[in-house]
């Protein structure tokens, strides 16, 4: 079975439209969530990073756009646009599109819109991203909750592995917005101020918003710098509630173990964990729970939902390509406004940016529902 790599990329964020500049900002422990007052969504200020709206407008005209298209749609196009075009491939039968999201274009839904309900179809989400740059197979849009951007990497993965296809673009992205604001606020988990995963002072959940875009593929001659290889993947669901996750943290754990199987490699190769961290009180003492029953609760561990929130279906792809990044430059980025631990189990938090020589990650994610996926990914040179 030949290897499945993760190359070129993009994110679009808060802090800019390139990777580089949200890695620059994470380097310096800069978070990119705001006080924001917009009784329009939701009636209290709230902390969000959100993608500024001219900025964005002019990213996607200088794309020369046909038709119109939603504020996602921009997001994902803009994102993808960039991958694209670093990779240099030639669109054909053989390259995949998959696209993460968990609630699309829920916008369309809200009074005033410009657009069709129609348009909150996921499959039309797909045809218009699809259309736009020309792919010939139909795209594939996975929406698993907040697991959906790590999963949608480990399908690419399998699919290339299947030779399904040579290359897979995967992009991803979700807004704030009215409804999901709402929903979140309905739980109580909404903080008002920013987010500390793990810490025992946490108040609750931010909600951002990016875009991000991925090339994986099995082509050697197509890696940058910050490459990784795929080396073991795994989701298992523990159907345990609508919303809230196993109290033993049996869905997480058992895709770790998943994961370091199909990897052939034991927790003690892990050099770090990017876990999903939400800072609500039941994901996080979930994950610690999880992590300490796979052996990992010595494993230097962050989360980056205070840079980004939360970014819902894109927050597994986006935190991917920040994982790819620390390899690259052998620095542990901290877990921003992390204090003092606040879980039942012991984890080893990551509390300042650190320079270490690291190879290889774990990427985890959680969603409702009962879903859970692991990772693995290594440097290339390893």
């Amino acid at each position: 079975m030949s290897k499945v790599y993760l190359s070129y990329n993009n994110i679009v964020s808060s802090y800019g439209f390139n990777s580089a500049s949200a890695i620059q900002n994470i380097s310096n422990e800069v978070s990119g969530l705001q006080l924001v007052d917009d009784k329009n969504i939701l009636p209290n200020p709230f902390y969000s990073s959100r993608i500024p709206q001219d900025e964005l407008e002019g990213k996607y005209q200088d794309l020369h756009p046909e038709e119109k298209h939603t504020r996602l749609e921009k997001m994902l196009l803009v994102s993808l646009a960039d991958t694209i075009k670093q990779s240099g491939l030639e669109i054909n039968q053989r390259v995949g599109l998959i696209i993460s999201t968990t609630k699309g274009n829920i916008d369309v839904l809200e009074n005033g819109s410009d657009f069709p309900e129609e348009r909150a179809y996921l499959a039309s989400l797909g045809e218009k991203i699809k259309s736009f740059f020309g792919f010939q197979n139909d795209a594939i849009v996975l929406s698993n909750a907040c697991v959906s951007g790590v999963l949608a990497l480990t399908v690419a993965k399998r699919f290339i592995n299947q030779n399904t296809f040579d290359h897979v673009f995967v992009v991803g992205g979700d807004l704030v917005t009215e409804f999901i604001l709402s929903g979140f606020n309905a739980f109580q988990a909404l903080s008002n101020e920013p987010c500390r995963p793990y810490c025992k002072t946490r108040t609750g959940i931010n909600i951002g918003e990016v875009a991000a875009s991925v090339l994986v593929t099995k082509d050697s001659t197509k890696l940058v710098n910050e490459s990784v290889v795929a080396l073991g993947e795994a989701s298992c669901n523990d159907a345990n509630h609508i919303s809230g996750p196993s109290r033993t943290g049996e869905g997480l754990h058992r895709s770790v173990e998943s994961a370091l199987k199909q990897a052939k490699v034991y927790p003690e190769h892990i050099d770090y964990i990017s876990a999903h961290g939400t800072a609500t009180n039941f994901n996080d003492e979930m994950e610690a729970i999880a992590f300490n029953r796979s052996g990992l609760q010595n494993t230097p561990l962050n989360s980056l939902k205070g840079y980004f929130g939360h970014t819902l279906g894109a927050s597994g792809l986006l935190e991917t390509i920040i994982g790819m990044h620390s390899l690259n430059q052998n620095t542990l980025f901290a877990s921003l406004g992390f204090r003092e631990l606040g879980v039942s189990e012991p984890l080893h938090i990551i509390e300042t940016t650190t320079p270490k020589e690291i190879s290889t990650f774990l990427k985890t994610a959680s969603g409702f529902g009962g879903c859970n996926t692991a990772a693995i990914f290594q440097k290339v040179s390893e």
